[in-house]
C-alpha cells in the first residue's frame, strides 16, 4: 500500500485543526503517517531537548534510540543542518546510527514551527533499500510545514 498524500493531508488537517501543542501534533501526525504506507517501518519524532541534542518523541515501531546529539547519525544531520536528509543506504551514511538492525533507508525531516524554531526531526526508516522518494521528501515536509506553523 503506497500513501494517498492529498488523503493524509486532509485527514492530518481535519484531525490537527486549532491545535498548537507540539507533542500532541506530533503524536497525532506519526500515527497517521505511519499506517498509510507499508514502507514505513519505524515512523517518529525527535524532540530537540537542549542545545545539540535530540530525544525520543512520539513514534511508532520497534524502539528507537532515546537520544541522538546533533553531531551524529542521520536525524543529528538533520538537526543540524536544517536540511532534509533522503538516504538509499544507511550503510553507506558515515556516521548513521543504528538503533534498528532491521533498517536499510531513511527520510528525516527538520521539523520548524511558524517562527523558525528548531522543534526537532521527523524520522522514516525502512526495511526496504532506496523506499523513499523526493516525491515522499516533498509531501511530508509540506506538511509538517502546514502542521507546526502554529505549534508552541
Amino acid at each position: 500500500m503506497r500513501v494517498d498524500y492529498a488523503e493524509l493531508k486532509k485527514t492530518v488537517l481535519a484531525l490537527t485543526e486549532g491545535e498548537t501543542d507540539a507533542v500532541a501534533l506530533m503524536a497525532t501526525l506519526v500515527c497517521e503517517v505511519h499506517h498509510a504506507d507499508d514502507r514505513f517501518d519505524w515512523t517518529g519524532f525527535y524532540r530537540v531537548v537542549g542545545p545539540e541534542l535530540l530525544k525520543i518523541g512520539p513514534y511508532q515501531g520497534g524502539h528507537g534510540c532515546l537520544v541522538i546529539p546533533f553531531a551524529r547519525g542521520v536525524c543529528g544531520a538533520a538537526a543540524r543542518t536544517g536540511e532534509v536528509q533522503l538516504v538509499a543506504d544507511v550503510d553507506a551514511f558515515e556516521g548513521h546510527i543504528a538503533c534498528a538492525t532491521s533498517t536499510r533507508s531513511e527520510l528525516v525531516l527538520p521539523v520548524v514551527n511558524g517562527t523558525g524554531d528548531l522543534l526537532g526531526v521527523f524520522d522514516l526508516d525502512s526495511d526496504q533499500p532506496d523506499a523513499f522518494t523526493q516525491d515522499d521528501a516533498d509531501a511530508l515536509d509540506e506538511l509538517l510545514t502546514i502542521v507546526f506553523a502554529e505549534a508552541a
